[in-house]
């Protein structure tokens, strides 16, 4: 267990490396954004110092999905020094969960405080609708894997975290003005994780409408998890894509939700824009 410990370290401490080579001196990153499925478009008034392909980065994981670019840029986001991962890894690519997080922990060893998750997340709340975006205000993991499960990553932090608040109240209450002021409209919901790839039949789409759930998707959670361990404050946001009725079901291509989460972009950068504006 030892070895295992002192070689996430060792990867760690090698990635970190590699980026700040690239980094200009005077450059703290203070926040870090992990764009989801279709969301690239989000980007819009980041400004961008520098970039370097994710898989350059030693022990850093590929992704291998579409419309996931595997690139990190690092600049300027409302004024905030922000790297962006253009990008994200899934369970269901066949990664570890230790692999999942390993962006978080990267973010988290180069400085990061602050982190925005974004994805797109089916909607399961009757009352959503395409397009939409959900804070997340709790989850639920059902994707029966944890990242903290095996070595203690940082025996400096907790070993047993608590989960009381994964998302940060005060990040999502900026968040929450921000989207007043823009006039941006936004729910607020519990996301549940489940493994995929293959999306829920209607019977489940049933069980986790009454889990509590407001939306599902394939990622986020073992971030978060991560993120929290490491002492990174998280803001969760959630594109719902589509809004599935269990007794009249339809089908979502991966098409349909890349070009929903495209559609949303827009109001996701306005809102990242001014939840980094106003920290």
């Amino acid at each position: 267990m030892d070895n295992l410990q002192d070689d996430l370290r060792r990867e760690l401490n090698e990635a970190a490396a590699a980026v700040r080579a690239k980094l200009p001196e005077s450059f703290t990153p203070e926040a870090a954004v992990i764009l989801g499925t279709g969301l690239s478009p989000a980007m819009d008034g980041f400004a961008a110092a520098g970039r370097m392909w994710t898989k350059s980065i030693p022990h850093h994981p590929v992704s291998t999905v579409e419309s996931h670019a595997g690139r990190l840029s690092w600049g300027t986001w409302s004024g905030r020094h922000t790297l962006v991962f253009q990008g994200r890894i899934h369970l269901y690519e066949g990664y570890s969960a230790r692999e999942v997080v390993f962006p978080v922990r990267l973010a988290a060893a180069l400085g990061v405080k602050t982190l925005i998750l974004t994805n797109a997340a089916g909607g399961l709340n009757p009352g959503f609708h395409r397009g939409d975006l959900m804070l997340l205000t709790d989850h639920l993991n059902l994707t029966g894997h944890n990242p903290l499960r095996g070595p203690d990553p940082d025996p400096a932090r907790p070993r047993f975290p608590a989960m009381t608040e994964p998302y940060s109240r005060r990040l999502r209450e900026i968040a929450a003005r921000a989207a007043g002021e823009r006039r941006i409209p936004v729910r607020a919901g519990i996301y549940v994780a489940v493994l995929g790839p293959s999306l829920e039949t209607a019977a489940e789409t049933r069980f986790l409408r009454l889990s509590g759930a407001d939306a599902v998707g394939m990622s986020t959670v073992l971030e978060t998890i991560a993120a929290v361990h490491a002492g990174v404050d998280v803001l969760g946001i959630s594109i719902i894509t589509n809004v599935n009725n269990p007794d009249a079901y339809e089908p979502a291509t991966l098409g349909d939700i890349v070009d929903a989460a495209t559609e949303a972009a827009p109001n996701l950068a306005s809102l990242i824009s001014a939840t980094l504006a106003s920290l």
